[in-house]
């Protein structure tokens, strides 16, 4: 089958690979769509590096079920799938506490198990037990792959406790900012959305933001504290993956309120707080980076009641031949959000890829 493998730091190809072979509890997707995260784009750049290589990457991934191991009883050929991407072992303190993004195993697609870049998917074990793989019906795979970004920016506004009447200042409007205004407007929250970048603030808006701020034109702070009744924001969700911006950040959160540090930022990078600002504001510091199955079937419902404005932070289709480019778009920060496309895969059960 074609992949794209990735060889090193920057070194993504196209390659011919082994069909992977599935165990007798595992199951075989033909990947209908991938999208592409940013995730990605920094292990390409070797700030969050792959444990090997050559390496699989792609995470976010619908397709189609075209076989099944001999102990599989709950899946069938022919179903059309979204997998949960985290193979959590379901038995450390972690995932007994239901905070499957923090298992000690470590493990899931891309990170020691080949990801969705490739034509074919063999989904863990471990995915089915939790409950990690869902039907999607006739929704398009490519509308598929956002039940898992979605499902991280639900775990954040759970973490943050996010509610009707909320204050939210959203740092950074790239895809996943914009996920995060369109989820808090959901939850009943007022939202501020802080960009440089014009569009990425008029999409914003149009996702329910009441208030959009330009840090190039707008003084941010006092923007904040005029759409806060001069308090600073309940919470504030910095989605962003530069130190400095999220310093800034702490600008906007009101005494007694949320910061959650959402973006990852490159390995080695560091940043001062005062601890008197934590102690004397009483400010609750968090972080989030990726969500538990709860939280991906969450997202799921989410998706299928109201699929439209998730939807449009799509900016790009490819084909897996294109996706240096859609990296570098990724990279660049040029529209929104990339999905990598396959070949429409029939509902109907075909015969055996082996």
């Amino acid at each position: 089958m074609r992949a794209a493998v990735v060889h090193g730091l920057n070194d993504i190809r196209i390659d011919e690979v082994p069909m992977p072979e599935i165990g007798p509890a595992q199951v075989l997707v033909r990947v209908g769509a991938a999208g592409v995260c940013s995730t990605d784009v920094k292990t390409l750049a070797g700030l969050s590096p792959p444990r090997t290589v050559p390496a699989i990457l792609g995470h976010e991934v619908a397709g189609l079920i075209v076989e099944t191991g001999t102990d599989v009883e709950d899946w069938q050929v022919g179903q059309r799938v979204a997998v949960y991407p985290i193979a959590a072992c379901g038995g450390c303190f972690y995932c007994m506490a239901g905070r499957h993004s923090l298992c000690l195993r470590e493990y899931g697609l891309g990170r020691g198990a080949d990801g969705a870049f490739a034509e074919y998917l063999a989904v863990p074990a471990e995915v089915l037990s939790l409950g990690g793989l869902v039907d999607i019906g006739d929704t398009p795979y490519a509308t598929a792959t956002l039940i898992e970004p979605l499902s991280c920016v639900l775990a954040a506004s759970g973490q943050c406790g996010t509610a009707e009447g909320s204050s939210v200042v959203v740092v950074g409007c790239g895809p996943m900012g914009l996920l995060h205004v369109y989820a808090s407007r959901r939850l009943g929250a007022k939202v501020v959305a802080v960009d440089m970048n014009a569009e990425r603030l008029a999409h914003a808006r149009r996702l329910g933001a009441q208030a959009i701020l330009n840090p190039e034109r707008d003084p941010v702070r006092e923007g904040v504290l005029e759409a806060t009744a001069g308090l600073g924001a309940d919470i504030v969700i910095a989605a962003v993956g530069f130190v400095d911006a999220v310093c800034q950040s702490f600008d906007y959160v009101r005494p007694g309120g949320v910061l959650n540090i959402f973006g990852g930022t490159p390995r080695g990078d560091m940043m001062t707080v005062d601890p008197r600002w934590l102690h004397y504001g009483e400010i609750t510091l968090t972080g989030t980076f990726a969500s538990s199955v709860q939280d991906f079937r969450a997202a799921w419902t989410c998706l299928q009641e109201d699929p439209d404005p998730v939807d449009s932070i799509v900016s790009h289709h490819c084909r897996l031949d294109d996706i240096v480019a859609a990296v570098d778009r990724v990279r660049t920060g040029r529209g929104t959000k990339t999905i990598v496309v396959f070949d429409e895969v029939s509902g109907d059960a075909p015969s055996s890829p082996h």
